[in-house]
This record gives C-alpha cells, structure tokens and sequence, in this order.
C-alpha cells in the first residue's frame, strides 16, 4: 500500500463529526492543521481529483494524520487556532501577532458599562468569552444598546444635563443622578443573566411574537436578530477559556477488554493537547483510575494544578502518592458524566451508519469572574457545567478511538471468545443479524444486516417490506418470512452463506428461524439476544445463556443486534413519516388518494407545494390552473 493510499484510508475512516486534524511528517512533526465540520468529509476531500497543487503538495509530504472531536464547530475553531499558534506548522498560516478571540466585558463600577475588548486585565470587572464570532457580539451588544439604559460613555463624568442618548432614551443619565445606583444595577443583573443564562432567550422570544401579533415587524427583526447573537454566543466553550490554572481531563470508554483512555491538557486556558492511551483491563472503571494515574504521571513538571475524572471516588491514596512520591500538591476532581452511558449505547449502535452527532450536555456559558463578585451559586453552576463538557468532550474522544481500533484490526477478541462459549465448529468470521419492526401491526419491515470479521459490512444489508404480516401484528410469521426470503435466494444465486445468525428476539423468534433453515436442509447456528437480560437463546432450549459484562463476545453481540434494531427503526420511521405526508395531501380540498400519491412523490412536503407554481401543479395532476391555486393555497395553510 502506497503512502497516499494509507493516509486516503484513514481520511475515510475519519468521524463524521467536527474537530481539528493534524497533517504529520515522518519524524511526527505536525505540518498542517486544520477544521471542520465533518472530519471525514473535510479529509476525504483532500484526495479528490480536482484537488489544488498546494493540496497536492501537503499530501506528498504528510505520513500520518490525527484528530481531535469537538463538541460543535465553534470549538473546533478555537482549538485549531490554539494549535496553529503553538505548533508553527509550515503550511499554515503564520500568526505572529498573536492576535485573540474578543470577550464581552462588563466594568466594575458602582454604574459599570459593557463594551467588546480584546484585552484582560485584572481590574475586578466581569469577562465573558473568548468568542470567535465577532459579528454575533457586536449584533449581542447592539441588542443591549436597544433594550437597555446603560451608560455608553467610557469614561463617566458628573454633568448637569444629559447627552443625547438620553433624550432617545438610550441611556439613564446616571451621570446627571436621573437614575439611583440600584435601580441601575438591575439592567446590569439582567444583561448578566443574558450573557449566563440560555433561558433568557425564552423571554425575549415570546417579546418578538408578541412584536409580531402587534404588527411591529422591526421590533421583532431587531429581537430576531437578537435571539441569533444570543444563541452564536451560548455555544458552549470548552477548548479555551480565561482559566489560567492548568488542568487535565481524563476520561476512557471500553469494549469487553478493549480500553482507552483520552487526556486533553488545558494550560494558560487554551487545550494545547490530546492524548490517547491504549490498553486492555478486567478491571471495573473504580479501579481502572488507580492504575492509570501513576503510569501516566512521572514527571512532576507534568502534573496539572487539578484533574477532572468522571468516576466518583475516594482518591486520598492517590493525593497522597502524588506528594510521597512526586512532590507535587494536586486536586483529583470527580464530575460524574451526565448519561454517560446512554451516551455509550447511541454510540455504538449509530456511529457505524455515520448518524451520530456529538452534542454539548449543557447549554450555560462558562465565565471567570476576575474579582470573583458574583455569588457563590453562580460561579458553582459556571464551573460545573464547563468542566463537565470538557469531560465529555475527553470521553468522546475515547470511545472514538475503541471504534477505530475495531475497524482497525477486526474484532478478533470477541469472535475467538464467540466460537469458544457457542460452540461453534469455526470462527465466525460472517454474522447476519435480523430483527423486525413495525407500529402495531403497520408498516412493517424487516432489517438484514452483516458483519464481517467484527465490523459492519454495508454492502451486504438488506430490507425487507413483508408481504403476508403488513397490517397483522405477528413477529414469528414476520420472521419466517424474511428468514426464507433470504435464504432461498442465497441458495439460489450460490451466495455466501454466513457462519452464525443472530435474531433480535428471545426463544419464540429463534425456533422459527431455526425451523425454516431445516425445511430449507442449510446448517447455520442460530442465536437469539434478549435486550431486557442480555440473554442468549438457542432453539428448542429454555435455558438461555448469560455471559459476564465485560465479555467481548456479548460486546459483539450487542453491536450485531443494536445495528440491526437501528436498520430496521429507521427504515420503519421513514415509512411512518411519508404514510403521515400522504395523509396530509389527502386532506386538502380537490386531492384524493391518486392525487397525494403523485404529489408526495414530487414534492415530498407540503412546504414544497406550496412553493409550487400553479402551472407544475396543474400539469402534474391533469387540472386547471385555478384549480391548482386551490391546491397550493390549501397547503399553504396546512404548513
């Protein structure tokens, strides 16, 4: 395999979520970085055949490429601009002015103003930020400006009559004394609550429908406009912040033995790195920590002020081993993960069918009080939720990494262990998995899906619309179905048959699949797994078998089952959602079952019809030009 053909593979196994990449050199150098929204898309584009000579050029002189997930794109830009000033890469763009993202300050005054800066000193004022979207602060201050009597002079001098702003009623005059120093405070407390708070844009939508029912369209444009800044600014920040303190998150994910462990360092407030460390361990995640933190630290010099971990637990051994034995003081700050492990479940279940959007666990803000005058309550919830991100953020990142290593190298572990607990005569290197879904007897599909050597194999799944239980609410008839229909065509076309069948289902499921492969003479071993127990059934056996957590055959199963669970839902969904489009059509005035068909088939929503032209309509359905205005007007209403 060429050089360029190595790092093509590894673009295409990128994520399909946002971060940073790293083009690297032989000697490991980083030579490149960059951001995007999607990794994969973004890396896979590189390797295009319409591709510049610059790109070109990077890619002859790179060997290895790595990554970094983000929450959103928001910290992806962020990280890549704190990566480019650290690493000086030669094909980037050098940033010798050292210029930084602006923060939205807030003066520490007895009548305080608010303005944009780039500058952060210690003065005792209010900091929030940093924020790379420029445009949304200066709409976000604007809204101020509009909606608030704040001061807008940086300097405030006693008067004896007010400026302007005043008489427009955009300033209090505090400088005239026309407005008490509480009563000032007040609209200091709300802006604020803007800047901390996501809830605040609840108010401030119901202001704008109510602008609108008032027919006070620039109103409600300028709180529109407003909500967006609001919204831009409430992105939430995890790769850069205005904590100087030095501090490293550590978070790991498993499969069966398989474990990694992700560690981002945030130093002088900026994520300057991410770390990944592979392993295997019997251990629960109590004691995975004990381990890990001595082999991981030997250096006092690389010892942070605090670390975050996300198991809860009594680390006063560890406290101790650090002073004993390293001379360093150190805080180990457990933050358990919030639905870690669903978070784990969608992964797994979706990643493969690249549905999986990583999302931030929590909405509020994070800002550094300088003189620390907010209360104790405020900086409690600020603190919290922006190290609980950070900690998610870590996690992602290593469950990225077990998904990579199973593509990697096959999931060896789990189908050695498979064919030892089943029995089976040979490793089985092919499953098939199915499983059925349906909305009580309706719509009902049948999912197929194959791994192959432990990994997904796309190009071997299938669905099926059953034909002789759509409308009855009978899964064993379902699955006889679509087990014969598979089967008979394999037999037929001299295709490959799988090494072992997994059905989504318990005991019943199992002994009707197994009935039609014996009427159809074919031997394949076939198990069924119970999501409630985890359970394995064979046929014809009521005593099923339960293997241990951790084993990396149940982890393979699990995988097998989840896919064909997701295949089928989705395909399921899908169908509900266009029967519930064509049963709107039906509804509007001069369209019947014929009509909704040839419309959904055009235009798919009712939104699009009504966007329509009178002419399409009319030539599509056969009627009038005034008749098609009919239709079009009905569903502009329907919308």
């Amino acid at each position: 395999m060429s050089n360029r053909e190595y790092l093509h593979n590894l673009a295409l196994k990128a994520p399909s979520e946002s971060g940073v990449y790293l083009w690297k050199d032989g000697e490991g150098n980083i030579i490149y970085v960059g951001k995007a929204k999607s990794l994969k898309n973004r890396l896979s584009s590189y390797f295009s055949k319409t591709a510049d000579v610059k790109t070109q050029l990077l890619v002859s002189h790179a060997h290895d490429i790595e990554y970094i997930k983000t929450i959103n794109e928001y910290e992806a830009l962020l990280l890549e601009n704190t990566l480019i000033k650290k690493h000086k890469p030669k094909y980037n763009i050098n940033l010798k002015d050292g210029k930084t993202y602006p923060v939205i300050k807030i003066t520490n005054e007895p009548f305080p103003t608010i303005f944009r800066t780039r500058t952060i000193r210690s003065d005792g004022a209010l900091y929030f930020g940093p924020f790379p979207n420029v445009f949304a602060v200066d709409t976000f201050l604007h809204l101020i400006k509009q909606n608030y009597k704040l001061r807008q002079c940086k300097v405030l001098r006693k008067k004896t009559s007010p400026c302007l702003y005043y008489h427009i009623g955009r300033c209090s005059a505090p400088c005239c004394k026309k407005i008490s120093q509480e009563e000032y405070a007040k609209e200091v407390d709300e802006v604020k609550q803007l800047l901390t708070s996501i809830r605040s844009i609840d108010v401030l939508q119901k202001e704008m429908h109510e602008a609108a029912q008032m027919l006070d369209f620039e109103k409600a444009k300028r709180l529109r406009d407003g909500i967006q800044a609001l919204n831009a600014l409430h992105n939430q920040n995890v790769v850069e912040d205005l904590d100087e303190q030095s501090r490293d998150y550590i978070a790991w994910a498993s499969e069966g033995t398989l474990l990694s462990f992700a560690v981002l360092k945030m130093r002088s407030g900026k994520l300057i790195a991410r770390e990944i460390y592979r392993t295997q361990s019997l251990k629960d995640d109590e004691e995975i920590l004990q381990e890990f933190l001595p082999l991981f630290y030997t250096n006092a010099t690389d010892v942070p002020y605090t670390i975050f971990v996300p198991i809860a637990g009594e680390y006063s051994v560890l406290k101790t081993w650090f002073t004993d034995e390293l001379k360093v003081n150190t805080q180990i700050m457990s933050l358990p993960l919030r639905n870690t492990v669903d978070m784990t479940e969608k992964y797994s279940t979706k990643h493969d069918s690249a549905d999986y959007v990583a999302e931030s666990s929590d909405s509020e803000m994070y800002t550094l009080t300088i003189n620390q005058e907010c209360t104790q309550a405020e900086k409690t919830n600020a603190y919290l939720n922006h190290h609980l991100a950070a900690l998610q953020m870590a996690f992602l990142n290593a469950r990225e990494d077990i998904v990579r290593r199973s593509r990697e190298t096959g999931d060896w572990l789990g189908l050695e262990e498979l064919k030892k607990v089943l029995n089976l005569q040979v490793i089985p290197s092919r499953i098939e998995g199915f499983d059925i879904a349906h909305l009580e007897g309706h719509f009902t599909v049948a999912s197929l899906i194959s791994f192959k050597d432990g990994n997904p194999d796309k190009k071997n799944y299938r669905l099926f619309r059953l034909r002789t239980t759509d409308g009855i609410n009978n899964d064993y008839a379902s699955m006889k179905e679509v087990v014969a229909r598979r089967y008979v065509r394999l037999l037929n076309e001299h295709g490959e048959l799988p090494d072992l069948i997994l059905i989504d289902g318990g005991l019943g499921q199992v002994n009707t699949a197994h009935a039609v492969l014996q009427a159809l003479h074919i031997e394949i071993p076939v198990i069924g797994l119970a999501e409630k127990n985890e359970e394995i059934f064979f046929p014809h056996s009521s005593k099923p078998l339960k293997l241990p957590k951790k084993s990396d055959a149940l982890r393979l199963l699990q995988r097998v089952r989840d896919e064909t669970h997701r295949f089928a839902n989705s395909r399921n969904n899908r169908l509900r959602e266009k029967a519930m489009i064509k049963l709107q059509f039906e509804k509007l005035d001069g369209v019947g079952v014929k009509r909704a068909k040839i419309l959904l088939k055009n235009f798919g929503s009712l939104t699009a019809l009504a966007s329509a032209q009178p002419t399409e309509v009319s030539k599509l359905l056969g009627i009038t030009e005034d008749a098609a205005k009919k239709i079009i007007i009905a569903a502009t209403h329907k919308c």
